[in-house]
């Protein structure tokens, strides 16, 4: 998760030097594409619900650097987080979606099993190991 957050605050900085908003979508989809594949299985649910606040954060954090020493510091920030946010939308989804499709056979059906048989109260049980 720090690694997307830090990626899409590099981007952010990036694409605003370059004045490409597609740098940072990109950025976010490839990010999305190399944590997918080097997690562990069982952080999975985990990372398939978090790339777009991870997101939000790295950009945030972009905007406010971007906005300093302008005028209103409160309203920039809230015009440019909102138009970055617009301009990346496609790429979040589609990052996201990406994520997902690629989480599934890695395991992440019986990550979201787990889950709902621990909420309700069910345990699995591992078998045991013959010491001999």
């Amino acid at each position: 998760m720090l690694c997307i957050v830090a990626v899409s605050l590099v981007s952010a900085l990036v694409a605003s030097a370059v004045e490409q908003p597609a740098v940072n979508g990109a950025a976010f989809v490839t990010v999305c594409f190399v944590a997918v594949l080097t997690v562990r299985p069982g952080d999975l649910l985990t990372l398939s619900v978090s790339p777009p606040l991870a997101y939000f954060c790295g950009v945030l954090v972009a905007e406010c650097l971007l906005t300093l020493g302008g005028g209103s510091f409160a309203r920039g920030l809230a015009v440019g987080l909102g138009a970055r946010l617009a301009d990346a939308a496609p790429w979040l989804f589609g990052g996201t979606a990406l994520l997902l499709v690629l989480a599934l056979p890695r395991g992440l059906m019986r990550n979201v099993r787990e889950l709902g048989d621990e909420l309700n109260g069910r345990r699995h049980r591992r078998p045991r190991r013959d010491p001999s």
